[in-house]
């Protein structure tokens, strides 16, 4: 008889996980409480669906046990993981290691994911929140009571609820005796407390920013960073946000420490400034930085280092040259706050993966249920990541509950 198995979720691990399981024999349901399946991944990779990532950097995911990743993302590989797609009908392309379905659109992918599904015969229910499940794997609906063989929580975080992420798959777990490490919202942007961002919002400039932890560095990452009215955005901001959150959550101080031309050592810009002092002398020193910087970010530091905008560049002091050094390479913002779950990608926190067993998703303490994807204490950086995860923790999971 065929093991009957219902899967909570239909997004990326829960739908990679319907398929493989069918695909090993068994008999599958997928519940998904929206009106649609697959809404989150339509959004991935800004609506192109960056599939996976050919680079592997050693920090790609954290959590508090961050090695949990490692057996299932050796099990199915972003080679494997490419090879799935594929037999999908998904022709990729690769950018700078970046894989994206050629077509552009994350709609395809989530497509061709749900042709398979019709054709192995896996029912999605839309529409069907999960009230409960049972120790004896009795799932309650609004639809009634349904007994399986096995369950794959696959419900997602809390990050992006408006595509259906709301955090109701921690309840369930936690009813079943598993413990939630505090979601947090992490690849977010930062709130700051200095009033200048309003100044310069709009202003996108490489930058090496770095996070500092009660004066201590915690991380830190370079690239687009974005100047928004009320503080940092943008990829590098991204990297470092789920130890701000995390900071600021045990009450600590966070601060952020910004670079704006990290190509240059303290020396080096500070020759260059003394050079342009010399070369320009007879400008207004608002434009001291013309061509060097953003000229709405150049205002702003100029401010920072005290120089005024009705002087003359040969009336910079030699210590406001050294001020506006610093102010350009080492510029601290304090940050107050993350932005909320309905701007953040992902989550931090999540299904305590201690309580799981890594080599199948299997539950430690409930025999028969699974975990998968975003619900578990993983997160990846931006590029990818996520989406591997999703990926790889579905598909193992799929292939062990569907084996029985």
């Amino acid at each position: 008889m065929k093991q009957q198995i219902i899967i909570i979720g239909a997004g990326a691990s829960g739908l990679a996980a319907g398929i493989t399981a069918a695909r090993e024999g068994a008999s599958v349901t997928i519940m998904e409480h929206t009106a649609r399946p697959g809404k989150k991944l339509l959004s991935t990779g800004n609506g192109k669906c960056n599939i996976t990532n050919l680079q592997f950097p050693k920090d790609a995911y954290r959590g508090n046990q961050p090695d949990f990743v490692f057996p299932a993302l050796h099990t199915v590989t972003v080679s494997q993981t490419m090879d799935f797609f594929k037999e999908l009908g998904i022709v990729l392309t690769e950018r700078n290691g970046y894989v994206y379905p050629n077509s552009g659109q994350a709609s395809t992918v989530l497509e061709a994911m749900l042709f398979e599904l019709e054709h192995l015969g896996v029912r999605i229910m839309t529409e069907c929140p999960v009230k409960e499940i049972k120790k004896d794997l009795t799932v309650i609906t609004d639809h009634g009571k349904q007994r399986c063989d096995r369950i794959i929580l696959a419900a997602g975080s809390m990050a992006a609820p408006k595509t259906g992420s709301d955090g109701s798959g921690y309840s369930l777990a936690r009813k079943l005796g598993h413990h939630i490490i505090a979601p947090l919202p992490a690849l977010v942007q930062l709130r700051c407390k200095e009033k200048w961002y309003k100044q310069a919002a709009g202003v996108r400039t490489d930058a090496l920013v770095t996070l500092k932890i009660d004066g201590k560095t915690a991380a830190s990452d370079r690239g687009e960073l974005q100047i928004t009215d009320y503080g940092i955005s943008g990829i590098p901001v991204f990297q470092i946000s789920r130890y701000a959150a995390k900071a600021l959550n045990d009450g600590r101080q966070a601060a952020a420490e910004l670079d704006f031309l990290p190509q240059l050592s303290l020396t080096d810009l500070e020759k260059l400034l003394f050079t342009r002092y010399r070369q320009f002398g007879y400008r207004p020193a608002e434009e001291f930085l013309h061509g060097v910087l953003n000229s709405k970010l150049a205002k702003n530091l100029l401010k920072e280092a005290g120089i005024g905008r009705e002087t003359w560049v040969k009336e910079i002091t030699e210590k406001e040259i050294k001020n506006l050094v610093h102010c350009i390479k080492e510029l601290k913002t304090i940050i107050v706050s993350t932005n909320t779950f309905d701007q953040a990608q992902v989550c931090s926190g999540g299904v305590d993966t201690r309580e799981v067993d890594p080599n199948t998703m299997e539950s430690r303490l409930i025999r028969g249920l699974y975990f998968t994807g975003e619900i578990l204490d993983v997160d990846g950086i931006c590029g990818g990541y996520n989406l591997q995860w999703a990926w790889s923790s579905g598909i193992t999971a799929g292939i062990n509950a569907g084996r029985g």
